[in-house]
């Protein structure tokens, strides 16, 4: 399966110029736990709640005077949409992160997050198990005599 099978394609975005506070409004009408912050026409960085949260505590100032440029976490790690779910989880599991935005050249495409894929579970035993038998019936058709 391909992260493009799963992704959500609605990604909801914010200037990078944008408050906190106005990032932090857009998540809680969204639903979501991020932002995809654009800048230049570009996906540049991710800003998430845990991310809004540690720039109110560490800097002790309101999220109106807070630029979501100053907290984004950046460089923004990203994925092609081709690339299958597997190699998409090894890589936020490699670089610690829960949200992979799905980006081809400088288009933001959608998004893929851990919730995502665990959503789709049942599909990927299905998969499995359909690789599992194709596998056998190669087997099978390669060396007969070894079933039999």
């Amino acid at each position: 399966m391909l992260v493009a099978d799963i992704m959500v394609a609605d990604v909801v975005t914010c200037d990078a110029d944008a408050t906190v506070r106005t990032a932090g409004r857009q998540m809680l009408e969204c639903g979501v736990g991020s932002v995809v912050v654009v800048g230049a026409d570009a996906p540049v960085g991710i800003l998430t709640e845990t991310d809004a949260v540690r720039a109110g505590v560490a800097t002790d100032r309101p999220f109106d005077d807070i630029a979501v440029r100053e907290v984004a976490s950046t460089p923004l790690v990203t994925t092609p949409g081709d690339v299958t779910v597997r190699k998409a989880v090894s890589r936020m599991t490699e670089v610690g992160i829960k949200k992979l935005p799905v980006v081809e050249d400088t288009e933001l495409l959608g998004i893929v997050t851990r919730s995502d894929v665990a959503s789709h579970y049942r599909e990927f035993v299905r998969e499995a198990h359909a690789l599992d038998d194709r596998r056998e019936d190669w087997e099978r058709r390669r060396s007969p005599e070894k079933f039999r």
